[in-house]
């Protein structure tokens, strides 16, 4: 049976923070997902999620300005001092929490150079704490310009460059139908790097419903693949988070 984790960035925003756990809960989610949790206590987080009875599946790595600020310097060029310590801050919170994930970004940049600066610092953070899984997601360059990591192919080059037993792939349905036109072909390609999954209508970015991806049949083929990890729900709600669910009951 698959996990769901509810992404409480984008979901349950009727609330604040510390209840959405509870709710996503009462609705069917058994994990939850905080891209950047950083501006709450980490002990806090920690009790609202056992509280309710969820996991906390993901969260990202750095901890940035979210509102408008920087996505990550895993690939900038002569900011490797200013990662390391991003990431180290972001390890000690994943570790309060029990993340099962922790996704490193890495920013805005180009060229051979900052691929090898991302190589670099995957290997340097897969080897600082082995015991904890590390995913990468491409971005399409639509809703993110000039993020180095824009494609599912460049991505498992990456992921086999670093062969790191502890880094996968984040496989973001609306990423991979944005960038590459069919999410279907790229799960195919790419399901044996997949460390967690996230769902998205396309091209709203709304409920997994009324878009173009048939989700029942998405989601018959990612279980098919022997795929037994997380589904995270990452999308913003038409309306309300609870009148959007359907999908959640149907699956």
């Amino acid at each position: 049976m698959a996990r769901f984790a509810a992404n409480l960035t984008y979901l349950f925003t009727e609330l604040p923070m510390l209840q959405r756990f509870t709710a996503a809960k009462q609705a069917g989610f058994s994990g939850v997902e905080i891209l950047y949790p950083y501006d709450i206590a980490a002990n806090s987080l920690t009790q609202a999620a056992r509280a309710a009875g969820v996991e906390f599946v993901l969260m990202n790595s750095p901890p940035p300005n979210w509102a408008g600020g920087p996505r990550g310097f895993a690939a900038e060029p002569g900011n490797m001092a200013r990662f390391r310590s991003d990431f180290d801050r972001a390890l000690r919170f994943a570790r309060v929490l029990g993340v099962h994930h922790l996704h490193v970004m890495c920013g805005k940049a180009s060229g051979e150079e900052a691929r090898r600066t991302f190589v670099q610092n995957l290997k340097w953070a897969s080897a600082h704490d082995p015991r904890i899984s590390l995913t990468i997601e491409p971005m399409n360059s639509t809703d993110m310009p000039g993020y180095f990591l824009d494609s599912f192919d460049l991505a498992a080059e990456i992921l086999e460059e670093v062969s790191a037993p502890n880094l996968g792939l984040q496989f973001d349905v609306y990423q991979a139908q944005m960038i590459h036109g069919d999410a279907f072909a790229i799960w195919q390609r790419m399901a044996d790097h997949v460390r967690h999954v996230q769902i998205a209508d396309w091209p709203s970015r709304h409920e997994p419903s009324r878009g173009d991806i048939d989700f029942p049949e998405l989601l018959h083929t990612i279980r098919s693949s022997g795929y037994r990890g997380w589904i995270g729900a990452e999308y913003t709600p038409r309306t309300s988070t609870e009148a959007g669910l359907n999908w959640l009951r149907s699956a």
